[in-house]
């Protein structure tokens, strides 16, 4: 290990000292005084972050004061060019602590395929995420998010990913990080895929990001969604509370979150839960909302039952 690494390293822990294999710690994943606490995922704000009304510095103090949520994951799209500016970093974290909010996690995007067939382009895609390994340990995040992008056959797909996510779990293990893989198109959106992938990685800091609505295989093929997030809970190091609609009541008309969060529940996770709002016709302020009421209204009713 460097010495930039083990100095990382040492702040991070000095920071949050965090869990990681199996055990869904409170410190590192969510509070004591709810069944599971909400976080915010900053694509839930992709349209204003995108056209400027927002950046990611404001991110945190916007989740706090718009939505009482204290716990934010954000995404490297919004700041690709930063993940190795320290005073960025420092200024990103100033604002976390003046708000009063936990830096969870970072999902990262257009870094490279952590599956590609061509060895040096997988190499180069692992590679590329480790400034984002450093910089959520810089923040006291517990994980970063990434992608089982692949290309192939079945087996041969899951044989590559998990050569990819093995080889950067081996980096983030040195910085106290977990690696994540979340439902995200093609056959990470296949549950028994992508838990097979977990088995042959089979690392104490390898895990999924369960996302309730990311099931889409091809244009064609859908995968089920209560059946795949069944099946990547035992990996689990967080949830992605995907929302696209509500009805009058203030359900969501894709998923019986009841239904959802009991299969969540019964995996023993107690981690945080990230609102991230997708829809179109409401929004995005009103669908965050709607969102996180949804999550605390079935909260309140699961409490007895998972007491």
């Amino acid at each position: 290990m460097t010495n930039r690494r083990k100095i990382l390293k040492s702040t991070a822990v000095a920071g949050c000292s965090m869990a990681m294999g199996s055990c869904l710690s409170t410190l590192a994943y969510g509070q004591d005084k709810e069944l599971f606490d909400i976080s915010l995922a900053e694509w839930s704000l992709f349209r204003r972050l995108f056209g400027g009304e927002l950046t990611n510095l404001d991110f945190p103090a916007y989740a706090r004061n718009e939505f009482g949520i204290a716990a934010v994951e954000y995404v490297n799209q919004f700041w690709m060019d930063k993940a190795e500016d320290k005073n960025y970093l420092a200024e990103l974290k100033q604002r976390c602590d003046d708000n009063g909010v936990r830096s969870v996690l970072i999902m990262c995007d257009r870094e490279g395929a952590l599956g590609d067939p061509d060895s040096a382009a997988r190499t180069m895609a692992i590679t590329n995420h480790y400034k984002w390994v450093a910089a959520a340990a810089w923040l006291g995040c517990h994980s970063i998010r990434v992608n089982a992008q692949s290309s192939g056959e079945y087996a041969e797909q899951q044989k590559l990913a998990a050569d990819g996510l093995q080889r950067l779990c081996e980096f983030a293990a040195d910085y106290g990080i977990n690696v994540i893989v979340e439902n995200h198109g093609g056959l990470s959106s296949n549950g028994k895929w992508l838990a097979g992938v977990m088995q042959i990685v089979d690392a104490d800091n390898c895990g999924t990001l369960p996302d309730f609505g990311n099931f889409r295989i091809t244009p064609e093929e859908m995968y089920d969604h209560y059946l795949g997030v069944q099946e990547l809970m035992p990996f689990a190091r967080g949830a992605s509370a995907k929302t696209y609609d509500f009805d009058a009541a203030g359900n969501e008309t894709f998923t019986d979150f009841d239904r959802m969060m009991r299969i969540v529940l019964d995996a023993g996770y107690r981690g945080y839960v990230g609102v991230e709002y997708e829809g179109r016709t409401i929004e995005d302020v009103e669908g965050i909302r709607l969102t996180k009421a949804l999550l605390e209204r079935t909260r309140t009713r699961l409490a007895s039952e998972y007491a």
